[in-house]
């Protein structure tokens, strides 16, 4: 059966605005059962002679059928984006056109622009939230309304969440069990290393290098890893890789969606401390992070310290998802004095929010004074004081403390 997604309220009010509607995201997310709730016919773009036959003769041909028509991986005929982008423009209605696609085609690709014509959705794994694992007691949004946080307490099992985080957010893992999540993810890891990273752009990749690579993106998953400690170890006993492949590999990660490092914020601080700008390295959902090492829940919880950076991680899937239903957008805050937050929520008018996040409950309190220094070094006669500043942590229950910090598990939170 279908789960709701954060996501459907915008698919509907996007069909509303635009003649087509463009939904982004990793294979595996959900993007085409999520679009199939919408349309009203539809066609694969990736597995037919049909279509390949249709690009040579009359594309138009493909976008016959009942509206909203779905168009499934869209991405694998890039030239089709102007053939819909016509269509638009010719029927002049709303609503015609459902676009999924796992892969941002290259800049070669000579796209008109879809303003005015495309609305654009990026969707990412399921939160905690969306797969029924949060019991939703405490809003974001009226978290930052100023609303006073409470949760019933949510018993530590570290064990139940490594599980969960092996698992992932992948809709077609819910309600499996652990052992056969992890073959999926291997399977999925497999078609990732060999396949798609040398098809999105048509240029062969070694598997192997690619291997390495995003071995070493999950061992530093959460740091600001440099380009060449990446080199170093994807080029094994041959030697590092040159940096520019590296890059050209980490553009063909982004590309398919796989991994999505995080900005960091640029604002205004109170102090001559100066911010630093390289961005924390992250997966789209930290179950890959875990497939590429081989790991599994016993393996995780035999390192409590890499388990700490795989849950933060974690928790900076949820927040980009939950920050999606705002408006708003999610970033890292550190500076040269070492005072930094593991998030910033920035609102479309700048109001702003930030986060400490922490596995164990016992390390809230950490996490409080770290924000407390955060809201003391950003200028907030120009910046505005904080809508909130919020510990997340594995267990525990919600609740503000004294000095205004809010703490909230993630078992209990949601957009």
């Amino acid at each position: 059966m279908y789960k709701k997604r954060l996501i459907d309220d915008f698919v509907l009010t996007q069909l509303a605005s635009a003649g087509a509607v463009l939904i982004r995201g990793p294979k595996g997310c959900g993007k085409t059962e999520t679009a199939r709730n919408f349309a009203k016919s539809e066609i694969r773009i990736d597995d037919s002679i049909t279509v390949k036959n249709a690009m040579e003769s009359d594309p138009s041909i493909l976008l016959e059928g009942a509206t909203p028509r779905l168009i499934d991986e869209w991405q694998e005929q890039p030239a089709l984006w102007n053939t819909i982008r016509h269509a638009v423009d010719d029927r002049r209605k709303k609503g015609q056109f459902i676009l999924t696609g796992s892969a941002n085609p290259e800049e070669t690709a000579k796209l008109h622009s879809g303003v005015g014509r495309f609305g654009v959705l990026q969707m990412r794994p399921m939160s905690w939230f969306e797969s029924g694992w949060s019991t939703g007691e405490v809003s974001l949004k009226r978290l930052l309304e100023g609303e006073t946080p409470k949760s019933q307490m949510i018993e530590t099992d570290l064990a139940d969440i490594a599980k969960k985080i092996v698992i992932g957010g992948w809709p077609g893992n819910i309600g499996l069990n652990e052992k056969a999540a992890i073959v999926n993810m291997d399977n999925y890891f497999d078609l990732l290393t060999e396949v798609d990273l040398s098809r999105v752009s048509d240029t062969r990749r070694d598997p192997i290098k690619v291997r390495r690579l995003m071995q070493s993106l999950a061992r530093n998953v959460s740091t600001e890893c440099a380009i060449s400690t990446l080199a170093k170890d994807a080029g094994g006993a041959d030697g590092p890789l040159s940096e520019n492949t590296v890059t050209d590999y980490l553009d063909a990660l982004q590309r398919l969606m796989i991994s999505e490092d995080l900005p960091t914020w640029n604002t205004h601080i109170r102090s001559s401390a100066r911010l630093r700008k390289a961005q924390k390295r992250h997966f789209v959902d930290p179950s890959l992070a875990v497939a590429s090492l081989g790991l599994d829940s016993k393996k995780l919880l035999n390192d409590l310290e890499y388990f700490g950076t795989i849950f933060e991680s974690l928790v900076i899937r949820d927040l980009r998802i939950y920050a999606q239903t705002l408006g708003a957008k999610i970033y890292e805050y550190r500076d040269s004095n070492g005072v930094e937050a593991d998030a910033i929520l920035e609102m479309r008018d700048g109001s702003w929010a930030a986060f400490e996040i922490k596995l164990g409950f016992g390390a809230a309190s950490a996490g409080i004074a770290s924000l407390q220094k955060v809201a003391h070094t950003i200028d907030q006669d120009r910046m505005g004081a904080p809508l909130a500043l919020t510990v997340i942590t594995a267990a525990g229950y919600a609740f503000r403390d004294k000095s205004g910090v809010n703490v909230v598990p993630l078992a209990a939170f949601a957009p």
